[in-house]
């Protein structure tokens, strides 16, 4: 958890309210759940440095006393952050059963004040994590707060969401969503804002990091060298040239699989994210089938990148694929 990233956003207030107006007879154990861009990690670390501080406020912690002095130099003795291996960030690390055992001392003993364990991504406990903590959830000790940070809670065993109280952080109208984005993005990107709440998912964070993406202004022309490459069926690798010297891989990824999804989704009759663009032309030259095919080779890639394949093959590779339409 960042320390600096610490607050309560305005679509938060109620779960906030909830949550310190019941303090001290919470349940011993939370989940805050939610899309990416929710705001649902600063909210936390609001949350347990209020939990923890000293002299608590209405509005949270206070800043100056001990509690909150160990937590901005990360020294908190009455607080533990557990998440996946920091060598082993890959998308599908997992959460070691050896980090939830070590918790039982610090659990069981007996300590002034309170203390706070906070596990991020709690999809990353694997079968046997997930059992040790259950012991801890039925046997908590006395002032002991669980937290636990999911963006797709369904993916926890039954076992572990039973006994939690659950708070969703993405449930924002899109009236709230506007107004967050008209007070934050310069007046230029306004009237970008329902592009930018289709790209998002309506969550206002993710909103304002994709408008400081360069990608988002060239969609167009990748399109229409997208188009040139389906149509004159040559120079598969000059495009792939191109865009891997004008965007980062990941850009260039993000970027392509929104485009990718939308182009399905005018195939399918659905409504489409990229609501400015023209797609039509191009979702003619592809069958369905082609497409899926494209789009799981896609996710494939992404898998490859964590195995150490060179970037740049993979958008080679990924360009003769979109050139050779059956």
């Amino acid at each position: 958890m960042d320390a600096s990233n610490s607050q309560v956003y305005p679509w938060q207030q109620q779960t906030w309210e909830t949550l310190t107006g019941r303090f001290p007879k919470l349940g011993h154990g939370l989940l805050f759940y939610g899309k990416n861009g929710c705001g649902k990690h600063a909210f936390t670390q609001h949350f347990l440095s209020w939990v923890l501080c000293l002299n608590k406020t209405p509005q949270g912690a206070c800043g100056e006393c001990t509690s909150c002095q160990w937590l901005k130099s990360d020294t908190h003795p009455n607080y533990v952050n557990i998440t996946t291996d920091e060598e082993n960030k890959k998308q599908n690390a997992k959460i070691k059963i050896e980090k939830i055992r070590d918790l039982l001392p610090f659990v069981q003993q007996t300590v002034d004040g309170w203390r706070v364990i906070v596990i991020e991504p709690a999809e990353a406990l694997n079968i046997a994590s997930a059992n040790a903590l259950l012991k801890t959830l039925e046997e908590p000790g006395d002032r002991v707060q669980i937290i636990l940070l999911a963006e797709h809670y369904l993916k926890l065993p039954a076992t572990i969401r039973s006994r939690l109280q659950h708070f969703a952080m993405d449930r924002i109208s899109p009236t709230l969503s506007e107004q967050y984005l008209q007070q934050h993005l310069p007046t230029e990107m306004h009237s970008k804002i329902n592009l930018l709440m289709n790209l998002s998912n309506n969550m206002p964070l993710q909103a304002l990091a994709l408008a400081e993406l360069d990608w988002l202004n060239r969609r167009g022309e990748f399109l229409q060298d997208w188009q040139k490459l389906v149509s004159q069926k040559s120079m598969p690798l000059q495009f792939a040239s191109k865009w891997n010297k004008e965007l980062s891989f990941y850009d260039f990824l993000q970027m392509f699989e929104y485009l990718l999804s939308d182009i399905i989704c005018v195939k399918l009759n659905q409504v489409v994210k990229n609501s400015d663009l023209e797609l039509d032309e191009l979702a003619a030259q592809y069958q369905l089938q082609t497409l899926f095919s494209i789009y799981q080779d896609l996710q494939q890639s992404k898998l490859k990148v964590d195995q150490n394949v060179q970037t740049n093959l993979i958008i080679d590779q990924l360009s003769i694929q979109l050139m050779n339409v059956t």
